[in-house]
């Protein structure tokens, strides 16, 4: 008797990570994963809205399901995250009758109790996994473990540690389908990192909504700083070679947690700290809480704070209201500010926030597309122009996987670097390259005195990833 899983994961590193946890309990069950979705016994599309688009799609994956569940009606069909949100989604279970789960955010047990309610066949699975001991590398039975194609071969990883979000950005649905903030134990978080290095990861990215914001709900707890220094203890000793956070608020920004990463040597020199917009009167109608300036301000402290620190933030154009001359002051702090790498989002309104409520869509979508490609342009000159400073440097990368004939890897500041080398398996090693190519999405590197350059057609072909 064998049993399948296949889960669709949309949406941000948090969606992966609770994918991950769902894939982790149902392989304790004694399930195992699928990549042919046709034959997987449970079904499962993990859904953000934070744009429309990004719902459009979820909601099209679940209802191409709904021939196969028809057809095989012993399949499970679950939906996970942000679709389903923290209350019972009524009007979604009755607009999807043909799903048998539905999952909150960070979630899993839901599906697991349904599978246990099935009857006989899948307790005898769970029964079966604990006799084989799948989990003898794993010490504490509460930790994350990995699926099973992912032990072993899985480089990086998130790890959670704030839940939801209490700051309420006029146009955010977070807070609406994540719940209100809650910071996860210490214990727990180092519990888990300890389990994903047993498990041969070597890089861990720590989560929150608001990252910097961990602790503030624990009275006289640790806040985000004294975490990342048990993190990097603690994770160093079981092999964990790097540590990244985000999503940080540029209102939680502290000092103390500059100072944390510019004296730890496996907490890498990279600050996600989103902006938004570069206009006073768009910050404020967002609910921001703060300044132009004083977002420029904060680049300026953590540059001078973190050596060689690379800096990406967030950017939404198209937010009501937002007009020509509001705008060009967005493009001008990019342009001002170089940072390393910009998210952008076309403005979306979400239901129950406060823009989609209060403020008219009033920009229209052809002029968000012509101001997302300007500033996606203008930021391509950017990253080539801060890529091109490494040309003839040596950066040691932590090598994930090979693609391409070539080694894919990250530098210390998450930029991506490729290398050709035969000799031997190189991944979850860290690696001196010296940097022969660069674009601005990706560089290029050799080992140094292997005298190889790259071709001009992988050249081409690696630039465009």
């Amino acid at each position: 008797m064998s049993k399948s899983y296949h889960i669709w994961t949309l949406g941000c590193q948090m969606n992966v990570s609770d994918s991950q946890r769902l894939a982790s309990e149902l392989e304790k069950m004694g399930l195992s994963a699928a990549e042919d979705p046709e034959q997987a016994d449970v079904l499962v599309v993990n859904t953000c809205v934070v744009r429309q688009s990004a719902e459009d799609k979820g909601m099209g994956r679940i209802y191409s399901l709904r021939p196969i569940k028809e057809k095989y009606p012993d399949k499970v069909v679950g939906v996970m995250g942000c679709m389903v949100g923290v209350r019972d989604p009524l009007p979604l279970r009755k607009k999807l009758p043909f799903v048998d789960v539905f999952m909150s955010p960070s979630e899993p047990l839901p599906m697991v109790d349904f599978l246990r309610s099935k009857g006989d066949e899948y307790e005898a699975l769970a029964a079966e996994a604990e006799s084989r001991a799948m989990r003898d590398a794993i010490q504490d039975e509460d930790a994350l473990v990995l699926p099973s194609h992912e032990r072993g071969n899985l480089i990086t990883a998130h790890v959670p540690v704030v839940y939801g979000c209490s700051h309420a950005c006029t146009f955010c649905i977070i807070p609406f389908r994540r719940g209100v903030e809650r910071s996860r134990s210490v214990g727990e978080i180092v519990a888990e990192v300890r389990s994903l290095a047993r498990q041969g990861v070597r890089e861990v990215t720590l989560l929150g909504q608001i990252v910097d914001r961990y602790g503030k709900d624990i009275p006289d707890g640790p806040d985000l700083g004294d975490l990342l220094r048990i993190v990097h203890d603690e994770g160093v000793k079981e092999g964990i070679q790097r540590i990244r956070f985000l999503t940080s608020h540029p209102n939680w920004m502290t000092d103390k947690i500059l100072d944390t990463v510019a004296e730890l040597p496996h907490l890498m020199p990279q600050i996600e700290v989103p902006a938004q917009a570069g206009d006073d009167e768009v910050l404020r109608r967002m609910k921001r809480g703060y300044t132009q300036e004083q977002y420029r301000q904060l680049i300026e402290r953590i540059r001078a704070r973190v050596p060689d620190v690379a800096i990406h933030t967030d950017i939404i154009v198209g937010f009501p209201g937002e007009t020509e001359p509001q705008f060009e002051q967005t493009l001008t702090m990019l342009k001002d500010l170089k940072l390393d790498k910009v998210h952008l989002a076309k403005y979306s309104p979400r239901p129950q926030t406060v823009s989609a409520r209060t403020m008219p869509d009033d920009v229209s979508d052809e002029e968000k597309e012509r101001r997302f490609r300007e500033i996606d342009r203008a930021q391509a000159e950017i990253n080539a122009e801060i890529n091109a400073r490494r040309l003839g440097t040596q950066t040691p990368v932590l090598v994930e996987e090979l693609q391409g004939g070539k080694w894919r890897g990250r530098t210390p500041q998450n930029k991506i670097v490729f290398f050709e080398d035969a000799s031997r398996d190189r991944r979850g090693e860290v690696v001196d390259v010296e940097i022969i190519w660069t674009g601005p999405w990706s560089m290029q590197g050799r080992l140094p005195g292997s005298g190889d350059q790259p071709k001009p057609n992988e050249i081409i072909q690696l630039s465009a990833l």
